[in-house]
């Protein structure tokens, strides 16, 4: 499933649209935490919804308080249409929360808030061209001098050197932080870069934000494109020397992105040393990464952060009695987190250690890793067959974390089906799109886990009528494409789906080993063998180690598939897909 499931479904980590970019009140736990006042109507009709939505929301009847509110935003005005998004997007509603930004957009059209919310709204349902249409509204309230306070949230795009002297590029930023929480990158590309490429040109900052957008959405021609842009002007840009490296390792092209590291420990030693150290990892040249990091600490690099980066290359590449020693001795030195304990016990789990495992993750229960040290307990606990007990660790936490609800439900449904329950898992998607009608994250898990109960048909009937709704989503014509290709099925429309997907993410892992599972399941074991390959380098997966290693064996290459079999298995010892097949070509594997 690894064509299906490398990019996720789209984003849910937050349950409102949060910062002070959006002017929006956060609404974190719409059923518990005490509502906001209930905004004074401007239209009598929609009084009387209001408080109803408002007392639906007391009582924890999130489905029921944001269509309420949209009916009263119907006749409403601005105020009541915000507080209408506001109330949707915190239940995830996503038709009423696309009503609402409509609304609210039509009432305020120049609103950044508005037009925040309808991005937002727009990019989860793939509506790109309305979502690039309301950030030209915001990139020209930003030319505006409209004054817009920093947000706090996102995933990190930097905007480069320079951002700050550069309103559009800092605001553009955060907004693009804030809307890779709610779309997957591709799409947030795709808007972004459709305003502000130009005209006018963008400046260097821009262009470095679209830089790291598109590694982001597995585009490395256009992040090349952007970073030597940049470069033109100042060959010594780290931000730009980083872009054209990372876009380098999704080409395929390890020593350009080496020289690209190299210019930049030219031009900060420290830096530029990290980046080195950084790619020389991802290109599995471990040894050279730990040397790297050892004559950064000579040259006075702090090391509290050597030491982690040293344990962290250590766990990544497999070796986990060096990686036990380095994180247990950052623990000792008062230098760790939860995370650095969350790896600790990861690093129990894939030793075999499932009661020191669960003993580790139950530290971190309340913690600020809970919901993954949840998640892997209770996958181990289903893996012992305690699934009363694994299942309340999620149902707990929920309880005291309702804003958290959809992941946790979701997290629950995948284990379930991961651990031979897919009808029960299906049974929980059920109940959950009963509270969020017609979500798109619930509506994709819901067809990857038919496909698991071995329900094919129902399953690619799930997907097109997805893609139907969303003809240009590239993570739906993968799913589609590698589902057909999965069982054989109709082998030249899946390769013509898949390609779709590549052309908007070229060197996205997922859609090329499904274009490599395609082709081997066409009969051509070496050209699969080369498509994979790719995929591997870029995202290392297991089950990509799975695919590759069998068109490898296929091909007669023997000695190269066990390699890759050996390398994933030091990362993943616990991948039932890579397990079975090295089992299946290789019956006296431990």
């Amino acid at each position: 499933m690894t064509g299906m499931l490398l990019l996720k479904h789209p984003g849910r980590r937050r349950t409102a649209l949060c910062t002070a970019l959006l002017v929006l009140t956060q609404l974190a736990a719409c059923a518990s935490e005490p509502p906001q006042k209930t905004p004074e109507p401007s239209a009598g009709g929609s009084t009387a919804l209001t408080v109803a939505a408002e007392t639906a929301l007391k009582r924890g009847d999130c489905r029921t308080a944001s269509e309420d509110y949209v009916k009263a935003a119907t006749t409403g005005d601005a105020a009541v249409a915000r507080r209408a998004g506001q109330v949707a997007i915190a239940c995830e509603h996503v038709p009423a929360a696309w009503q609402a930004a409509n609304r609210w957009r039509e009432l305020a059209p120049q609103d950044v808030g508005a037009n925040t919310l309808y991005a937002a709204v727009a990019l989860k349902l793939y509506r790109t061209a309305d979502a690039r249409d309301a950030i030209v509204e915001i990139r020209r309230a930003v030319e505006r001098d409209i004054p817009i306070a920093p947000g706090a949230g996102g995933p990190a795009v930097h905007a480069g050197k320079g951002a700050a002297a550069d309103p559009v590029a800092t605001n553009m930023a955060e907004l693009a932080g804030l809307l890779l929480e709610e779309a997957d990158a591709p799409g947030v590309l795709i808007a972004m870069s459709g305003a502000l490429d130009g005209p006018p040109p963008p400046s260097a900052p821009t262009q470095l934000l679209l830089g790291e957008l598109a590694l982001n959405a597995y585009d490395g021609p256009r992040a090349e494109s952007y970073a030597r842009q940049v470069l033109a002007h100042d060959d010594k840009d780290l931000a730009a020397l980083h872009v054209l490296a990372r876009a380098c390792l999704l080409l395929g092209r390890a020593t350009e992105a080496i020289a690209a590291a190299r210019a930049a420990m030219a031009a900060d030693p420290l830096r530029g040393g990290i980046e080195l150290a950084e790619i020389l990892a991802a290109l599995n040249r471990y040894e050279e990464a730990r040397a790297q990091l050892e004559q950064l600490r000579a040259q006075g690099a702090a090391p509290a952060d050597i030491d982690r980066r040293l344990a962290l290359l250590a766990f990544d590449s497999g070796d986990l009695s060096d990686a036990k020693v380095r994180f247990t001795k950052l623990l000792s030195n008062g230098g760790a987190s939860d995370g650095t304990q969350l790896y600790l016990a990861d690093i129990e789990a894939r030793n075999g250690d499932a009661v020191g495992a669960i003993a580790d993750y139950r530290r971190l229960y309340d913690s600020s890793v809970a919901l993954p040290a949840r998640s892997r307990a209770a996958a181990l606990l289903l893996d012992r067959n305690a699934h009363a007990e694994a299942l309340a660790l999620l149902d707990d936490y929920a309880a005291d974390h309702p804003e958290q609800e959809l992941d946790l439900t979701l997290a629950k449904a995948r284990l379930l089906a991961d651990h031979g329950d897919p009808a029960l898992g299906l049974s929980v998607l059920k109940a959950e799109l009963d509270r969020h009608p017609q979500h798109p994250a619930i509506e994709y898990d819901r067809a990857v886990i038919l496909e698991q109960a071995g329900q094919v048909h129902e399953s690619v009937t799930a997907l097109e009528h997805l893609l139907a709704e969303r003809p240009d989503d590239p993570t739906l014509l993968n799913a589609l494409g590698y589902t057909l290709a999965d069982h054989s099925l109709e082998l030249p429309h899946a390769e013509g789906l898949i390609r779709q997907a590549l052309g908007v993410m070229p060197d996205s892992p997922a859609a090329l080993d499904s274009l490599g599972w395609v082709r081997f399941r066409q009969g051509d074991a070496g050209g699969a063998a080369r498509t994979l390959a790719h995929a591997w380098s870029v995202g290392r997966d297991s089950e990509i180690a799975a695919h590759l290693g069998e068109a490898l064996w296929m091909s007669g290459e023997h000695r190269e598939a066990r390699k890759v079999w050996a390398t994933a298995l030091a990362r993943e010892p616990d991948s039932k897909p890579l397990k079975a097949t090295v089992k299946r070509f290789v019956p006296d594997a431990p």
